[in-house]
């Protein structure tokens, strides 16, 4: 590193000054999402870490600026399944914009025309005073019929699983804005998850895509498809793909009446053609692969909306494809052909939208945090358009990943992304070994991109190597890599951390008695179960974690993931003692080493009650095990405030700091229960 440069200094490890503070490392958290044309303008939403967190939605002028179209406190994000999904929609008209949105903080449906002198948001939809009230996701726009189709998930009781989804259409005129009859069902309520439909170009069918409990989304969804009648209402649905084994996470109509849809028959997600048969179309043939490949064009449905692809004229089709790292391409269905944007971008998020041969997406690399990009497929040209990367601080100090497969247990493969401490002024003593902390992301069906995240490059620019570990049961590698977490979770996603973490020690990258492990929602499971049970780690950061399965598989959740644990873990009912077994919050003797505990109050995913009990339980055993538990009001599942994230970053620092030895300068101290 330092290579007979006078100018780098020797100084030990995780004690190197570096320009990246916590401050700014919240600052840039987040990224750019559900992106969309409004006539000629890309708009986007965006995160505001320093305004709460809230979500604005940002559309690019024909000048090229940028401008927030609400101000604050709105904020245009949805509830549906916690985790949201597609906010907000608009249209280009005569007069102007309109604009379509859901607000956080009340869940209405609002419409709002921003180029009108004086308008003001006005509310499409009413308050329920039952349970969470009314939420609704993905709208589309059909100004011909007055009105909007979207995913409405309505609480049925003060329970979190006494709730109702199903596809509805919402006046435009704002008829139903205190009359929930109003509101026209376009579905029953026969399946417990929708997505938004999908109109045909010739306005006679509506297709979507459908799933019952157990059953998550990436285990196997139904393509459904009405008929769409003369007053406005749907025929009986009819599954037309997809089955219990066979997940469906998109649908888009081609402009020839045919189906799209990505699914993963083969073992990874694919692109599919269904074309219409009969002299009126209704039926359609078997369906036919358009590009058959052992790689991704799709992913988990986390939340509602998410595009992989989207036709573009002459028959082609913008894709975000891949193994692990994805790319954008444009795909023509007649050969089987992609062909890949150029530039520096490793990772596709899952937001495309297309107008005429523009395509805009959502991008990101090692170098580049994500961006707004535009494709023009006419000339093959691609430029950031949107949220552009800037370089807070010299790129010197940004880490230099590796992407590396280790050999899990049984022989098989474990993918990780490696960061190796870097920092361009100092380097460590010969003789020293790295700390490294082993990073579980969420989900767990997720994925750890490779990208630029200030998060890692605080802790990597001060002298502490991180490792991400895509483990067993992660999207990005085809169905068969995610159903090794089947039944297995607790024992896979541990086993391959651990991997990883002894296998840097091993060949003399890291520290042996320098690891640490952390993760948040399912990676802060894997992290607590990592530290009661197994000796690999010196300490954790365990933030708003799953920490007791029987309880959260009992209704300590919300009704998306109320059972998951049934393919997670197994059945409850027939495998009740494999949840104690397995669960942090009943193995708190087994806890050796300091931790530290990071939880949002108003969590409804994971409750803090999760943390609060297995607390009380390490707490009781009498023993002295060092930790610390910090609690933040007005912060729910993953956190959103700058100064919620500037107080983590650094506690967790503080931890790593007093735990190996380190002396990194400007940070306040943890105090940590003896």
């Amino acid at each position: 590193m330092g290579g007979g440069n006078d100018m780098v200094q020797t100084q030990g490890y995780g004690s190197w000054p570096s320009p990246i503070d916590a401050a700014l490392a919240a600052a840039h958290d987040g990224k750019p999402e559900y992106v969309g044309f409004v006539g000629d303008e890309p708009w986007w939403t965006e995160p505001r870490p320093t305004e709460a967190g809230r979500r604005a939605l940002v559309r690019r002028r024909p000048d090229g600026t940028e401008e927030s179209v609400l101000p604050a406190p709105w904020n245009v994000r949805s509830r549906v399944i916690e985790y949201g999904g597609r906010p907000w929609a608009g249209a280009d008209r005569p007069e102007g914009p309109l604009l379509v949105f859901v607000n956080f903080a009340d869940q209405r449906l609002y419409a709002y025309e921003p180029d009108a002198p004086g308008a003001v948001p006005r509310p499409l939809t009413p308050l329920s005073a039952v349970g969470d009230g009314l939420r609704w996701a993905d709208p589309q726009l059909h100004l011909d019929r007055g009105e909007l189709w979207c995913v409405l998930e309505e609480f049925t009781g003060d329970g979190p699983t006494e709730v109702r989804r199903v596809v509805a259409a919402v006046p435009l005129d704002g008829s139903a804005a205190e009359d929930r009859s109003a509101v026209r069902e376009l579905t029953d309520d026969a399946h417990r998850f929708v997505t938004g439909p999908r109109l045909s170009p010739d306005g006679r069918r509506a297709a979507w895509i459908a799933w019952d409990h157990p059953r998550m989304p990436w285990d196997g969804t139904e393509l459904l498809v009405a008929e769409v009648t003369a007053d406005g209402t749907f025929g009986p649905a009819r599954t037309v793909a997809g089955g219990p084994e066979e997940s469906i996470c998109q649908v888009e109509w081609a402009a020839d009446g045919a189906l799209l849809y990505s699914g993963d028959a083969s073992g990874w997600w694919n692109l599919y053609r269904l074309d219409p048969q009969g002299t009126d179309g209704a039926d359609f043939g078997a369906a036919r692969p358009l590009c058959p490949r052992d790689e991704e064009f799709g992913g988990p449905i986390w939340k509602i909306g998410l595009s992989w692809f989207k036709p573009l004229g002459a028959g082609l089709i913008a894709v975000v494809h891949g193994v692990g790292a994805t790319a954008l391409g444009v795909l023509d269905p007649e050969t089987g052909e992609v062909v890949d944007t150029a530039g520096p971008w490793t990772e596709w998020s899952a937001s495309l939208a297309v107008h005429g041969t523009r395509v805009i997406g959502v991008a990101a690399s090692p170098r580049t945090a994500t961006e707004v990009v535009e494709l023009d497929t006419a000339t093959g040209r691609a430029r950031v358009i949107g949220a552009a990367h800037r370089d807070p601080v010299d790129p010197a100090y940004y880490p230099e990943p590796q992407i590396r497969t280790f050999a899990g247990p049984d022989g098989r493969s474990v993918h990780a992304h490696i960061y190796p401490p870097h920092s361009p002024t100092h380097a460590a003593p010969d003789e020293e070994l790295p700390p490294y902390v082993v990073w579980a992301h969420g989900g767990p069906t997720g994925h750890s991109p490779l990208v630029l995240d200030l998060e890692i490059a605080y802790f990597t620019s001060r002298g502490i190597g991180v490792a991400e570990v895509n483990y067993g049961g992660s999207t990005g590698y085809g169905r068969e890599y995610r159903n090794r977490l089947r039944e297995q979770w607790g024992v896979v996603d541990v086993e391959d951390c651990a991997a990883v973490a002894l296998a840097l020690a091993a060949e003399g990258t890291a520290d042996r008695d320098r690891l640490a492990i952390r993760g948040g929602s399912a990676g802060g499971w894997t992290s607590a179960a990592s530290l009661t049970s197994t000796d690999v780690y010196a300490c954790g950061t365990v933030i708003y974690p799953i920490l007791d399965l029987t309880a959260w598989g009992s209704g300590e959740t919300h009704d998306f993931e109320s059972q998951y644990l049934e393919s997670l873990v197994g059945p409850l009912a027939e495998v009740p003692a494999r949840y104690v077994e397995r669960s942090p919050a009943e193995h708190a003797d087994r806890l050796t080493v300091p931790f530290l505990l990071l939880q949002g109050l108003d969590d409804v995913i994971c409750p803090p009650v999760q943390c609060e009990r297995f607390l009380a339980r390490v707490e009781s055993e009498g023993r002295r095990v060092p930790h610390a538990y910090i609690a933040f009001e007005g912060e729910g599942h993953g956190f959103r405030r700058a100064d919620t994230m500037v107080r983590a970053l650094e506690a967790e620092l503080s931890l790593y700091a007093q735990v190996f030895g380190l002396h990194p300068t400007g940070i306040p101290t943890l105090e940590l229960t003896k």
